[in-house]
């Protein structure tokens, strides 16, 4: 996601803090090679310009001190490059029930984003019902029924009915009973007056607490002139931005929904159900500078499990030890999170480690076996994995059990001494509130060590 801006940032930050001397010939050099990022993102070029206006105006000024000059272009260029990706404007959700209508162009991917985020509230502990009102492309009622059952989500559809109204109008007393309800609304290749007489239909028969618009990141700059035609037309409270793993153009989308005031709420980061995220413009920025995301790590664990498994791991860490079954269960969530390489950027110190190649496939053979042990251990051993370590004919006794080596057990007991290590650096650590500064550097320093870790 926007790999080169984030690296060009992440060097053009390093040479300003080591720099001796803050020379026009540094800036001049910062400032294009910063431009030359931004405009390959696609961001305008007119807000690239209003950057590099104000970067050059900061290491001129003669009012700050030279000491002090280096630091403080250093925040400019953060605060500003903040602002460009808009305001956090988090879907906050009511009290009362839900009715969040989806709205976009043909090939935005409104279907596949509402089932991630029917799994997402669903993960949350809502309860969550998907409706689809998409009357006019074939087989759209289908694709919404396919991906609701494969990820348990509720759904209703009425293929055949070429009315989106009176499909609503049909469920709306079972409706009653979920408190978000996800509804997936017919396209158009643009804004015309056919879309628009539907959508203003469908707005006075579900009154819908919210109206987002969803568009693909590849759209880039023109994300500008699409999400103001349709906040112009029907009051759009939101944005969802699809498709921001696979094009340099994402750049150009966020920051454009920026310049119309459309908050986003969500991008779209994968093709994987799970690949969805909560769009927090000091995140995402934290994250391409390579100062990590733990936040949003957190957030993404709580996609990919329930609340009973939360409740149960929450339970091992308020007291600082978890079991080896927790231990697999975690190591396995993070295949379902699309891998490592996909959420290295959000832990600090690992955003440019080279991840060796093949790593990814050899730690899933690895949790294979890591299974296979678990089935031949004892519930006490599983429990309390240290005492394999005192009695080494329990680990003679798994392996032939379990048909691994003994190198795959006390493997496995490695990634249970990290792990566990892991929870004691987090002292007091509140999901809510986030890490404190020292605990964040704790927890890099030890992430930092990427070639000591055993994967």
């Amino acid at each position: 996601m926007l790999e080169k801006l984030g690296e060009i940032l992440r060097k053009a930050t390093d040479r300003i803090a080591n720099a001796l001397f803050l020379d026009k010939n540094l800036v001049d050099q910062v400032i294009r090679d910063l431009q030359r990022a931004l405009i390959e993102a696609d961001v305008s070029i007119s807000l690239v310009k209003e950057l590099s206006d104000k970067i050059r105006k900061a290491a001129i000024d003669e009012r700050i001190r030279e000491i002090d000059k280096k630091e403080h272009i250093i925040k400019l260029l953060h605060d500003e490059l903040v602002s460009l990706l808009g305001e956090y404007k988090p879907l906050a959700l009511q009290k009362t029930q839900n009715r969040i209508m989806f709205l976009g162009l043909y090939g935005a991917g409104k279907t596949t984003m509402i089932t991630k985020l029917g799994n997402y509230y669903a993960k949350r502990g809502n309860k969550v019902a998907l409706i689809g009102l998409d009357v006019h492309r074939p087989a759209a009622a289908e694709q919404l029924e396919q991906n609701a059952k494969k990820h348990n989500l509720n759904y209703f559809i009425d293929p055949g009915n070429n009315d989106a109204v009176s499909i609503y109008k049909k469920y709306e007393k079972q409706l009653k009973t979920f408190n978000v309800i996800l509804i997936d609304t017919a396209g158009r290749h643009m804004l015309d007056e056919t879309l628009l007489k539907e959508i203003k239909e469908l707005n006075r028969a579900i009154n819908p607490t919210e109206k987002i618009l969803v568009m693909p990141a590849d759209v880039g700059q023109a994300a500008k002139k699409q999400a103001k035609e349709f906040q112009g037309a029907v009051e759009i409270s939101g944005v969802i931005i699809t498709r921001m793993d696979s094009t340099a153009k994402g750049g150009g989308a966020l920051t454009a929904c920026a310049e119309t005031k459309a908050g986003v709420y969500f991008i779209g980061t994968g093709e994987k159900v799970n690949d969805v995220e909560e769009f927090n413009p000091e995140r995402f920025l934290s994250r391409l500078l390579g100062m990590g995301d733990l936040q949003s790590l957190i957030e993404k664990i709580k996609s990919i499990t329930d609340e009973k498994a939360q409740a149960k791991l929450q339970k091992g860490i308020e007291q600082g030890k978890l079991s080896l079954d927790d231990v697999v269960a975690q190591v396995k969530s993070m295949g379902d999170m699309g891998g490592f390489d996909k959420i290295k950027g959000m832990i600090p110190g690992l955003n440019s480690a080279k991840i060796p190649e093949g790593m990814l496939e050899s730690q899933q053979a690895k949790i294979s076996r890591w299974e296979h042990i678990l089935k031949s251990m004892t519930p006490e051993e599983k429990a309390d994995p240290e005492i394999l370590q005192k009695e080494h004919s329990r680990i003679n006794r798994i392996a032939k059990g379990s048909g691994v080596a003994n190198s795959d057990i006390k493997a496995l007991l490695k990634q249970y001494d990290m792990l566990n290590e892991m929870i004691k650096s987090q002292e007091d650590f509140d999901p809510s509130k986030g890490m404190s500064q020292k605990q964040m550097q704790k927890l890099a320093k030890k992430f930092g060590k990427v070639k000591k870790m055993r994967f």
